[in-house]
């Protein structure tokens, strides 16, 4: 007969099925209320060495939020205020062009190209003011949980740990300090990495003559989120748009100044200053993880995606370091 805590361990597993199926809509919101509340416990503690469990959750969860919805007011505004920039900037752009090659024209055709873009600038917008009344019902449900788990998270902590043999606490130890690494890498690092380029984005733009350099900077700051390329998507379609119009010397300024100041100056200046707390995923997993993660989860496999790969490289070493051991006794 199975043992109190196998028999209560598989009714966890069972309600929490049931659970990811009828509350599958949200799963995504509770999944990062989950590793926000994992990356902000260190916070929370020191805020409630001072003041009381409740005043310390509400602080912490309002910090958050904040930080939360006022990122989420500026991308939706600016995209709002530029959507029409977008498409004009799209319209503007030859829908073929002609390449010299070894004394060879070869002309290219970007109309389909040009109609894709155009439809998906068209779609973002539709798409974003519908989802205005959804993601306010989601944020509330993120703070509610965020705060929650601010208050509780020790039981949890407890409650997991409980269901775990002793002999494995080490292992459990060694995947949470990974899991909280990646998540400092991706929120933190990441998160202020992009801060930094939108703010320097904007005068090298804004210099640079363009008219929508809020939205260019906006773009910029967002893509660091993307792993190996980054910012460099947009140097790289500016230089593109340039020389589809025949602008050579604007292509090669672009790529010179906006290269270097936008694209690669702040993962010099910003990055190795915070990277000391990170999980030093290589750049090529991460890749995977981001990648393969928003391709199947969508947004939210931003985040899940490298914490998967982490956690998988971490017991992959766990598992290697227990072969060594076997062999040495």
């Amino acid at each position: 007969m199975p043992s109190r805590r196998v028999a209560l361990t598989v009714l966890v597993a069972a309600l929490a099925s049931l659970a990811a199926t009828v509350l599958f809509d949200v799963l995504g919101t509770v999944f990062f209320a989950l590793t926000v509340t994992y990356l902000l416990a260190p916070l929370y503690r020191r805020l409630n060495d001072r003041l009381p469990p409740w005043p310390a959750a509400a602080a912490t969860t309002v910090v958050v939020t904040t930080g939360l919805l006022l990122a989420l007011a500026s991308i939706t505004l600016l995209l709002a205020r530029r959507a029409d920039d977008l498409m004009r900037l799209i319209r503007e752009i030859p829908s073929s062009f002609t390449l010299v090659v070894l004394d060879t024209p070869i002309v290219v055709d970007v109309s389909t190209l040009l109609a894709a873009a155009r439809d998906a600038v068209s779609a973002l917008a539709v798409d974003a003011a519908a989802a205005l009344p959804t993601l306010a019902l989601k944020l509330t449900v993120f703070a509610f949980l965020v705060f929650a788990l601010l208050i509780h998270h020790q039981d949890v902590e407890r409650a997991v740990l409980a269901a775990i043999p002793h002999t494995y606490h080490d292992v459990t130890s060694a995947l949470a300090d990974r899991a909280r690494a990646t998540l400092y890498a991706i929120y933190v690092l990441q998160a202020a990495t992009g801060f930094g380029t939108f703010l320097i984005a904007l005068p090298v733009f804004f210099a640079l003559g363009y008219g929508p350099f809020p939205t260019l900077a906006l773009a910029a700051g967002v893509l660091q989120f993307l792993p190996v390329v980054g910012p460099s998507v947009v140097v790289l379609a500016l230089a593109g748009y340039h020389l589809t119009t025949g602008d050579v010397t604007s292509a090669v300024l672009v790529l010179v100044v906006a290269g270097t100041l936008v694209a690669w100056l702040p993962d010099v200046l910003i990055r190795p200053r915070l990277a000391r707390e990170t999980a030093n995923l290589p750049g090529s997993l991460y890749f995977v993880g981001f990648t393969g993660g928003l391709l199947t989860l969508g947004p939210v496999g931003i985040i899940a995606g490298p914490l998967v790969a982490a956690l998988l490289a971490e017991g992959v070493r766990l598992l290697a370091a227990e072969q060594n051991r076997e062999r040495v006794s």
